[in-house]
């Protein structure tokens, strides 16, 4: 049994779902509005969102963004656009899975068992410390002296993986497969979140204390002399 965040602004299409995830045993909260159903992600921590694109009060899409900013709980789209780049500007914004409509709801359950069996596979990880500078990788939370960062999900998931690798040098081809699940891309990407990552802990790129540029290699985190 897993909870579930089925948001579907339907209501027959809203209370049939309840029910028959109910019945193939899971505890489903739900909301029709996507404000509503970030604030419920917010505050029950649900272990799967199933996240309906046409909702009345802003576009799945943005509601998709505006969850990854917050939480990293897996997300299956449910959707009537079937187009591949549709799909692929969805999977890209961080949906873990997709079913497009009409589905069934034994189709949904398998969906939902297999993104959440992935989710619970992975491995604990031990938080990182380089002197304030505290990343805790698997409550994915970060903190310099004491005091929480406020991070965008890209920001955390960047500094996360700098931390994992903390006093290598990892190239930009690297953080773009890793980070953005990118074979290539803009480096500006990359420069444009370090720079807003820096902003957060307190440094800039002339005098770095942390997140150190090999130029023409990638960056290091280190932790400070």
């Amino acid at each position: 049994m897993a909870s579930i965040l089925l948001v579907e602004d339907d209501e027959h299409v809203r209370r049939a779902l309840i029910r028959e995830l109910t019945d193939l045993g899971h505890s489903v909260r739900s909301a029709g509005r996507a404000l509503d159903a970030l604030r419920e992600a917010t505050a029950t921590a649900p272990e799967a969102v199933v996240l309906d694109l046409g909702l009345p009060d802003l576009d799945g899409g943005e509601a998709l963004k505006m969850l990854r900013a917050v939480s990293d709980v897996p997300v299956i789209v449910a959707t009537a656009r079937d187009g591949e780049a549709e799909i692929i500007r969805l999977l890209g914004a961080g949906a873990d899975d997709y079913v497009v409509k009409p589905f069934s709801a034994d189709h949904l359950h398998a969906r939902l068992e297999a993104v959440l069996r992935r989710a619970r596979s992975q491995p604990h990880r031990d938080a990182v410390v380089l002197g304030e500078l505290r990343v805790d990788l698997e409550r994915r939370q970060a903190s310099m002296g004491g005091a929480p960062l406020r991070l965008s999900r890209r920001e955390f998931d960047l500094l996360g993986y700098l931390a994992e690798n903390a006093g290598r040098v990892v190239g930009r081809r690297e953080l773009l497969a890793k980070v953005w699940q990118q074979p290539y891309g803009d480096d500006q990407t990359i420069d444009v979140h370090l720079s807003w990552l820096r902003r957060k802990m307190g440094e800039n790129a002339a005098s770095p204390r942390y997140l150190h540029t090999v130029r023409g290699v990638g960056v290091m985190l280190v932790g400070p002399e």
